[in-house]
């Protein structure tokens, strides 16, 4: 997949286009849906698939709300491309945007820059200054500017819309189960594994101390997988501080079963299935190690059960 950071890119170059324009944060089960629209329209109609994004988020230059990402720039990217987009085009959200009204954007970002052939949208989809702009009216545009506009309805599991504020929520409350549910897949993170205080290995029980850039860091003790070197171990993953040893600050730490061998420095993925159980406070080393002892279990357990 191509990936352009700038609208002076040679965009002309790639051809005409099928466009599909949004934030897609955690490519969840309604994105996927345009996504997988935006592809086979393409592909039907002989056009080169280019999805418009930003990043970072509008909400987080405009400050209307603390809005923390499901995934990285990178993994929205690499899903991306999996979902079968050929070209990104990945612009920051700047005053110049913010300015634009609805047809602005569309005469100057969508007919004049990209020369969309086909525009593919969620049927809630708003755009321009002060979110005037909406399906409909791209619609009529479009019929007068001559491109076509696809409105995908949005996915409702459970009788709820799928949407990125409800992962988001979701994760927060560690309920990574659920959020995989909508996301259509695990929820993970990436990470590098650094130097910790050992303080596993004086259990017994040796981790693999983390450094992510993802925003989201569900607290409390997990069921997960962990990616690393090509293999994937079924790992217990803690996020949080440890209160048994006093206050620290929010530590990442994995327990890989049947892993042997040094990682310091290794670039690993951690995928969320189940929340065993939230943090607390043990009197000492062996009432922790008691209960480190039965979350491994669970996590033997489950996997298990998932190969069963």
């Amino acid at each position: 997949m191509k990936v352009f950071f700038s609208l002076d890119a040679d965009l002309q170059a790639i051809g005409p286009k099928a466009v599909a324009i949004g934030n897609f944060d955690g490519l969840h089960l309604g994105h996927q849906e345009i996504l997988r629209a935006l592809v086979e329209q393409a592909q039907a109609a002989n056009l080169s698939s280019l999805v418009f994004t930003f990043s970072p988020h509008p909400e987080k230059i405009l400050g209307q709300e603390s809005i923390r990402m499901i995934q990285t720039l990178e993994q929205r990217l690499e899903g991306l491309e999996k979902l079968g987009v050929k070209t990104a085009l990945v612009m920051p959200f700047n005053d110049h945007f913010f300015r634009l009204t609805a047809h602005e954007f569309i005469e100057e970002i969508l007919w004049s820059r990209l020369q969309a052939k086909l525009v593919v949208v969620g049927e809630d989809f708003r755009f321009g200054r002060g979110r005037e702009g909406n399906a409909d009216l791209l619609s009529e545009a479009g019929k007068k500017l001559g491109f076509k506009v696809l409105k995908v309805p949005p996915v409702i599991r459970d009788g709820k819309v799928i949407s990125s504020s409800l992962i988001r929520d979701l994760l927060e409350r560690g309920k990574v189960d659920l959020a995989a549910r909508y996301l259509g897949r695990v929820y993970e993170i990436d990470g590098t594994v650094v130097k910790g205080d050992a303080r596993g290995q004086s259990l017994g029980i040796p981790t693999a101390n983390l450094t992510s850039q993802n925003e989201i860091l569900p607290s409390g003790v997990f069921i997960t997988e962990t990616k690393v070197k090509g293999n994937s171990f079924p790992s217990v993953t803690n996020i949080g501080q440890r209160p048994t040893f006093g206050p620290s600050p929010p530590i990442i730490e994995s327990h890989l079963l049947g892993f042997q061998g040094n990682l310091y420095g290794e670039k690993i993925r951690t995928g969320f299935y189940q929340k065993i159980r939230d943090e607390k406070k043990f009197s000492g080393e062996a009432e922790l190690r008691l209960q480190i002892s039965q979350d491994i279990e669970k996590a033997r357990e489950f996997w298990a059960r998932k190969k069963g």
